[in-house]
C-alpha cells in the first residue's frame, strides 16, 4: 500500500536532514497530537536516542489539557526518554501582552523551550510542521502583508532568540503532508490526542484550515496547496540569497550617503536589520518605511518608534535614540 512506501521516506528524511544528528542530544516538542506522534515515532525508529521529549500545557483544555500532557508524559516513558512539561495560563498571557490567543501560546511555547534549553545545554529544538503547515503560513503572512520573507513561510532550520537564549529550530517534516502523517500513523498504529481546539473558528488559522482552504481547492483544484507549498519553497531559497546580499547592520550611527546609494530593497533590508541591531523592537513595515522616508533632506528630520523610541536625522546620520 503507498503508506508503506512513504513510511520509510519520512525516517530516512529524518536521518538525512541538514544538521540533525542521531548521536547529539535534540529536544521534541510533543503535543500529543497526530503531527508530534508521528515526529517521534519517526525519530526513535530512524535512530534518535538522545530525545528530550517536551509538552506545554496552555490551559485553554481544562481536564482535557490535562490529559494531553499524561499522554506525552507516557509516551516519553514507553520511548524511555526524559520528559519536561510546564503548564502556562495563555489565555492570561495574551490580556496582559495584549496579544492573540495564537500568539500568546506561540510565545509561550518558545519560552518554554527556551528553559529546557538551558537546563539540558541543548539549543537544539525539532517541530512537527509540515507541508501543510507550510501553506496556511504563507496565506496567513500573505494576508498581513508581509514580504518575500513571510511569504518563504517556515525555514527547514531556524535561528530563534528568547530573552537571552538562541534556539536552534528544526521542522524537518515540512516536505510532507498531513495526508502522508495520517498514513504513518495508521500503518504503525500510533495512539494520539485530539485537539478540540483546532475545529474552533476563533483561531484564524483554523479558518484557513477549515474554510478558505477548501473554497480555493474547489474553484482552482485539488494542486492549489501544492502550487502555494512551491512558492515558498523558491522564496525561501531566494531570501536566503539576499540576506546573503545584504550587508550586516552595526549598532550606531547609519551613514544617509551610503545608505542612499543601496537599490530600495536594500535600503528597506538594512534599514529593519539596523534598527533591530540598535534595539528597537515591534518593527513594522510602516516604521521602516519612515526611517527611509529621512534620507531625503526634507522635514520631519526624525520618527517615533515603539516603546518610546525614534529615529533621527542629524549630520549626515540616522540614529535610534
Amino acid at each position: 500500500m503507498p503508506a508503506k512506501r512513504r513510511t520509510p521516506a519520512i525516517e530516512r528524511a529524518l536521518a538525512e536532514a541538514p544538521r540533525l544528528d542521531p548521536g547529539r542530544t535534540m529536544i521534541v516538542g510533543v503535543s500529543g497530537g497526530r503531527d508530534s506522534v508521528t515526529l517521534l515515532h519517526a525519530l526513535v525508529t530512524a535512530g534518535f536516542r538522545h530525545l528530550i521529549v517536551c509538552h506545554l500545557d496552555h490551559r485553554l483544555r481544562g481536564e482535557e489539557g490535562e490529559a494531553d500532557a499524561w499522554f506525552a508524559a507516557e509516551l516519553a516513558a514507553q520511548y524511555e526518554l526524559p520528559f519536561e512539561s510546564d503548564r502556562v495560563d495563555v489565555r492570561e498571557l495574551a490580556e496582559e501582552d495584549g496579544l492573540s490567543l495564537e500568539a500568546a501560546s506561540r510565545q509561550a511555547r518558545y519560552e518554554f523551550f527556551a528553559q529546557v534549553a538551558r537546563a539540558y545545554w541543548c539549543p537544539r529544538i525539532i517541530l512537527a510542521h509540515h507541508a501543510d503547515d507550510q501553506v496556511e503560513t504563507l496565506l496567513l503572512n500573505l494576508f498581513r502583508g508581509s514580504g518575500r520573507g513571510g511569504l518563504a513561510g517556515m525555514a527547514a532550520v531556524s535561528p530563534h532568540e528568547v530573552r537571552g537564549a538562541r534556539l536552534e529550530i528544526h521542522r524537518p517534516l515540512l516536505r510532507f503532508w498531513r495526508d502522508e502523517l495520517v498514513e504513518y500513523a495508521a500503518v504503525h498504529r500510533l495512539s494520539h490526542r485530539e485537539d478540540a481546539t483546532n475545529q474552533e473558528r476563533r483561531f484564524t488559522r483554523n479558518r484557513l484550515r477549515h474554510d478558505l482552504l477548501p473554497i480555493l481547492e474547489e474553484h482552482f483544484g485539488r494542486e492549489i496547496k501544492k502550487a502555494l507549498w512551491r512558492t515558498a519553497t523558491i522564496l525561501a531559497a531566494e531570501e536566503d540569497y539576499l540576506v546573503a546580499q545584504t550587508p550586516k547592520a552595526a549598532a550606531g550611527p547609519l551613514s544617509v550617503a551610503e545608505l542612499k546609494k543601496q537599490p530600495l530593497a536594500l535600503q528597506r533590508r538594512l534599514i529593519f536589520s539596523w534598527l533591530q541591531e540598535n534595539g528597537a523592537s515591534d518593527l513594522s513595515f510602516d516604521d521602516v518605511e519612515q526611517v527611509g522616508a529621512l534620507l531625503a533632506h526634507v522635514q520631519p528630520a526624525k520618527i517615533n518608534l515603539a516603546k518610546n523610541r525614534h529615529v533621527r536625522r542629524t549630520a549626515g546620520k540616522l540614529r535610534v535614540e
